[in-house]
């Protein structure tokens, strides 16, 4: 009678756990994105207002970078600690240092204030909230991934990729009700109060988080005395093919995502002249129905295998490119763009961003799993997401038109994508749970 019994209890904390993790990473996410969606609205003139209004759109996002190259420093400082003292712990950690980070800054002084020390304060907390959100993900998969059963690994993982579409659609909620303030209200007080807000969230999150049981891999890995000492070390001796196969199979889903959560502000509002409350309304339907497709796809991999589902949603993107510029341009409708956004970021989007988390855990051995997934995910997030908005923008500024500028760039990032997911899950690589792998460690 008592093996059921703890069967059902393994359930149960499974289901706690993949709520926990999908609430805790929409809490992670809200405040990571409205620092994308400030850039794309606020931050150009209160912070650097010395810039032409597109110059400083390059200028804020080049800060919004800035938080991606500290994720793969979060990503490798987490992830030692994470696979020495536990995933659980460091989730506590990333939580509370992605709250304060954030609600800094909404007290921020602006450039008119405080001259240069105002964009240099806003770095800052940039680069924390990239430290914490570097560390976010990698134990919030695993936690899902290593509570779960082996036939139900990618919709587990998946209820944290769905965070990151439910924290865009607080944040652009969040922005797009108080634009409905005058405009004068907006940009003097108006846009602060979403970041302050988050503060709120973070203890809602950290509630939650708390009331975890660590990872029973992790457990395993502990009692059986085998951690290794030097995590970083260690990953990079034992798979060092498979953290660079992991960043190239993220460029197309971050450039996908930040195309259509992101830089999809600028290029509406200044190639497409259409008001910001509208397109922000867009991004958040779309991140909404995302929420509900990311875990269907997921839940798709399971079954039909991640290769097949990941391959898929690359050729997809790259295929979807040049319609969506050509129809968008043409139209110039905020209805037609919205049908096109909804297409590319809650269609097409998920058949990438869906399977990633069982796919990296499944990619490296438990004793390293937390740094080797963060690693890989966090190299691949600066180059295909925090790269990817300041990339787009120059691109924009060419002049060339944004058919001829931006269409072939993300054509490339799926073709880098197909490659980077073609070769890691070769027939023949096994994986930790029955599926692909390296049986050679990589070499």
């Amino acid at each position: 009678m008592s093996q059921p019994s703890n069967r059902l209890h393994d359930r149960a904390m499974m289901r706690r756990v993949m709520t926990a993790s999908f609430i805790g990473t929409t809490v992670e996410f809200y405040d990571f994105f409205l620092y994308g969606t400030a850039s794309a609205l606020v931050f150009n003139h209160l912070f650097f207002p010395q810039f032409s209004d597109l110059a400083g759109t390059i200028a804020a996002f080049g800060a919004f970078a800035a938080g991606f190259v500290a994720r793969p420093i979060g990503g490798l400082i987490f992830g030692h600690f994470g696979d020495r003292v536990g995933r659980k712990t460091m989730l506590i950690y990333s939580l509370v240092g992605m709250g304060v980070a954030t609600a800094a800054i909404g007290l921020l002084p602006t450039y008119e204030q405080a001259g240069l020390l105002a964009p240099t304060l806003l770095v800052a907390c940039r680069l924390v909230q990239g430290l914490a959100v570097g560390g976010e993900w990698g134990g919030a998969v695993l936690m899902a991934v290593e509570h779960a059963p082996d036939n139900r690994r990618g919709l587990a993982g998946s209820w944290t990729q769905a965070g990151a579409p439910a924290g865009l659609v607080l944040a652009t909620g969040a922005f797009g009700l108080f634009s409905l303030l005058p405009a004068d209200d907006f940009m003097s007080w108006g846009w602060r109060l979403p970041f302050i807000f988050s503060a709120l969230l973070v203890v809602l999150g950290l509630v939650i988080r708390l009331k975890m049981a660590e990872s029973p891999e992790f457990e395993a890995v502990r009692k059986s005395g085998q951690q290794s000492r030097q995590p970083l070390i260690d990953v990079w001796k034992r798979h060092p093919l498979n953290i660079a196969l992991a960043a190239g199979a993220c460029l197309a889903p971050f450039v996908n995502f930040y195309f259509f959560a992101v830089f999809i502000l600028t290029y509406a509002t200044q190639t497409l002249g259409m008001a910001r409350g509208p397109v922000l309304t867009i991004v958040a339907i779309a991140s909404a129905i995302e929420v509900v497709t990311i875990p269907l796809v997921a839940a798709l991999s399971d079954r039909l295998g991640r290769r097949r589902v990941f391959l898929f949603g690359a050729v997809l993107f790259g295929l979807y490119a040049y319609p969506f510029f050509w129809i968008s341009t043409t139209s110039g409708s905020p209805l037609v763009l919205g049908v096109l956004a909804v297409i590319g970021l809650s269609l097409v989007h998920p058949f990438m961003y869906g399977p990633m988390a069982a796919l990296f855990a499944e990619m490296f051995s438990p004793a390293v799993r937390y740094s080797g997934a963060s690693l890989g995910y966090q190299i691949g997030a600066i180059l295909g997401g925090g790269f990817a908005p300041m990339i787009m923008a120059y691109l924009l500024n060419t002049g060339v038109g944004a058919t001829q500028a931006l269409a072939p760039y993300l054509v490339i990032v799926s073709v880098l994508t197909f490659v980077s997911v073609y070769f890691a899950t070769q027939p023949g690589r096994r994986l930790e749970f029955g599926q692909i792998s390296s049986s050679s460690d990589d070499r």
